[in-house]
């Protein structure tokens, strides 16, 4: 039930059969619906959560009242609102299902646990958590370095299959543009 988790563990550290089966004990797995939450602004984060199968976003609503995503995950990445996660405050953000999804969730209350009894996992959180950070970094590199032309071919380039997968109005918010801008540099690209 938990072998995609372990097989991406598997990729950074090795885990006997008796901390798999740790592991899983303190695992669950959970399916949403499109368009479902997991988690809505005000409320506090429970969960870091693992994708098997589908595509999370998790996004904010500016001043202007606009949604503003700031990180996807699909399969085989982890999405949480690390500071609400961590410090079990109130979110300012929401973690949506973007397509049907299936996840695997470590709850806040197994995170210490899960360390304490597997130290080998600081260390793989702390590989993925280098990775989310250096992306995140690049991202906002990207935004005030790069046209928004420029930002959607990159990311095309990048992540083809996925730019098919999500609606067009949370891909161009990502992006830092309109919708209707990014309909105007596909209708560009097909002439």
């Amino acid at each position: 039930m938990f072998s995609p988790l372990y097989n991406h563990i598997s990729k950074f550290v090795d885990l006997s059969d008796d901390e798999r089966e740790t592991l899983g004990s303190l695992l669950k797995s959970f399916s949403f619906k499109k368009k479902a939450f997991l988690l809505e602004h005000g409320e506090i984060c429970r969960a870091n959560y693992f994708v098997v199968k589908g595509c999370l976003r998790l996004y904010f609503i500016d001043i202007k009242g606009a949604e503003q995503t700031t990180q996807f995950a699909i399969e085989n990445w982890w999405i949480s609102d690390l500071t609400s996660f961590m410090f079990q405050k109130p979110s300012a953000f929401f973690i949506q299902a973007a397509e049907a999804t299936e996840v695997i969730a470590i709850d806040h209350r197994h995170h210490d646990e899960i360390f304490n009894k597997i130290p080998k996992l600081e260390r793989y959180f702390r590989l993925i958590l280098q990775k989310t950070h250096q992306a995140s970094q690049m991202r906002i590199k990207f935004l005030y370095s790069q046209t928004a032309e420029e930002r959607y071919f990159h990311f095309n380039k990048l992540f083809p299959g996925f730019v098919q997968r999500v609606p067009q109005y949370m891909l161009a918010s990502y992006l830092g543009f309109t919708p209707e801008f990014l309909s105007k540099i596909r209708a560009k690209k097909v002439l």
